[in-house]
């Protein structure tokens, strides 16, 4: 063999092993190519299952709730439509109950128009009547019925006179008596609503020092320091046997308030001499006059007071350091602004205006210097002076009765200034007259045929008398009474008022054996 037909079978070799390869490769690949379809056509129909589950599920869902939305919607329309059967019903049974009444109301208007015919027809007769009678009255009393008619309505309108008269006499008795009960009550519900201390102001005060050695450095060489603080304060220095005790005597309470607070730095301090003291004095004066336009501005701005003069807030704040009868001046003051507030509201007057003039209706009393007329018609020159309203100018001047009230502020101011100054310890009184008079108010009492016991109470304000039945009767009792308070407003000096009460018990008595 040559070397072509080597080469030639080779190659027809190698071309029939590669078809052979190629056959092997094709149908390997095919029969895997139709697992994979295979697989994948399973698969394709477990999914297809699958979804079609899904599907029917979903649909049976939707199934039962739209069966449940139709089976609801039935049973609102069941509903409805029994509700507009008994609407139905209800209009029917209304219906049926109207014409009823419509024709009840036809028999009645039929019974009326019969019964109306009647009473015209007697109308007529009794008009005939009164005709036929008033001829016969003319022809008796000789007077015609015009003339008739005139003498009557005289008489009527004398009588309507006389019943008004007496109808008007009975309402102005009731509206006195109305009137005194709300007077009454309104004031018992400010005096109820407004409670404030009271403050008892002296003419000494007490300097307390922690030795008796002090005393002699108080004193002074040849009791020098003493004149000078005297001197520099107004204020009588006593110093005697009272341990730790020295005593600052002076009527204004202002100087003796400086004299206790110079006292007070010259002991702290510990230099006493002349030329320190006036110096002390002099520092404490300026302090104290500031305090009290303080104590002016604070009370004016606790009261609600507004716009108040400058001097008038310092005379409110030197009523801090004035007493009337014990009774210190700004808490008096500031009590019955608050009283006056509550009455003038209680009375639907100006409040404020009421308050106002509560406050300054006794700043009279409280001047620097000394003017010589009543402290209300000074504290009215004042106000006015200092431009506050008319009517509570008119307040302060009236409220002592020293000029006539011209508003109704004024008297409610007045009361009020009663009020508070008559309240049980308010004001001090000296015991031994105050124990004076109550063995007055029993004494008088006991003077009286019939009493006996009598004993005062209420710190004076109240006098229960004790009778014997067998001499004084209901009556007489009365009586008693009334004498009683008469004698004791004619005879007897008190504040406020004493009520009387006349006490008269019937006991009767048997024993058993």
């Amino acid at each position: 063999m040559d070397l072509m037909s080597i080469l030639t079978g080779g190659i027809a070799g190698s071309a029939v092993g590669a078809g052979i390869v190629y056959l092997i490769l094709k149908k390997a690949v095919e029969g895997k190519a139709s697992n994979i379809i295979k697989e994948a056509e399973a698969e394709g129909e477990m999914k297809k299952e699958k979804k079609i589950l899904q599907a029917k599920e979903k649909f049976l869902q939707l199934k039962e709730e739209h069966e449940k939305v139709i089976s609801q919607r039935n049973e609102k329309v069941q509903n409805a439509e029994q509700r507009v059967k008994q609407k139905e019903t209800s209009l029917n049974n209304k219906l049926a109950d109207a014409n009823k009444k419509d024709r009840q109301l036809n028999d009645i208007r039929t019974n009326l128009d019969k019964q109306l015919s009647i009473v015209q027809k007697k109308q007529s007769d009794l008009e005939k009547i009164h005709n036929k009678r008033v001829e016969q009255l003319e022809s008796m009393g000789g007077l015609s019925a015009d003339e008739a008619i005139v003498e009557l309505k005289k008489e009527l309108e004398e009588d309507a006179r006389s019943s008004s008269m007496q109808l008007i006499q009975e309402i102005i008795d009731e509206a006195k008596i109305n009137a005194n009960k709300e007077a009454k009550k309104i004031v018992i519900q400010s005096i109820q609503r407004v409670a404030t201390e009271h403050a008892i102001e002296n003419s000494v005060s007490v300097f307390n020092i922690e030795s008796d050695d002090i005393k002699g450095r108080i004193i002074g060489r040849e009791g020098r320091n003493i004149r000078a603080i005297e001197a520099a304060t107004g204020v009588e220095v006593i110093v005697d046997d009272t341990p730790e005790a020295i005593i600052l005597s002076c009527f204004d309470p202002v100087r003796r308030e400086i004299a206790r607070l110079s006292l007070h730095q010259l002991v702290t301090d510990g230099r006493i001499h002349p030329a320190r003291i006036e110096e002390v004095v002099r520092k404490t004066t300026k302090r104290i006059e500031e305090e009290i336009i303080e104590t002016g501005k604070r009370t004016a701005i606790d009261l609600g007071i507004h716009n108040l003069h400058p001097e008038l807030v310092k005379m409110v704040g030197r009523m801090k350091y004035r007493s009337s009868y014990g009774q210190n001046l700004l808490q008096h003051s500031r009590e019955v602004a608050n009283l006056c507030a509550i009455m003038a509201s209680e009375l639907g007057l100006n409040a404020k205006l009421a308050k106002r003039a509560g406050l300054l209706h006794d700043i009279g009393k409280v001047p620097e210097d000394e003017p010589e007329m009543p402290h209300a018609i000074y504290g009215m020159k004042l106000a006015e002076k200092h431009g506050e309203h008319k009517e509570v100018c008119n307040a302060i001047g009236a409220h002592h009765d020293e000029i006539e009230m011209t508003s109704l502020i004024s008297p409610i101011v007045q009361v009020c200034d009663a009020i508070s100054g008559a309240r049980p310890g308010a004001r001090r009184e000296v015991v031994e007259s105050y124990i004076q008079r109550l063995k007055d108010l029993e004494n008088l009492a006991l003077s009286y045929d019939g009493v006996t016991k009598a004993y005062a109470i209420q710190a004076g304000r109240e006098l229960r008398v004790m009778v014997e039945s067998e001499k004084v009767n209901d009556q007489m009792a009365g009586e008693l009474s009334f004498k009683i308070s008469n004698q004791i407003e004619q005879e007897m000096t008190y504040p406020g008022q004493v009520r009387v009460t006349v006490i008269r018990e019937l006991r009767s008595v048997s024993v058993a054996k």
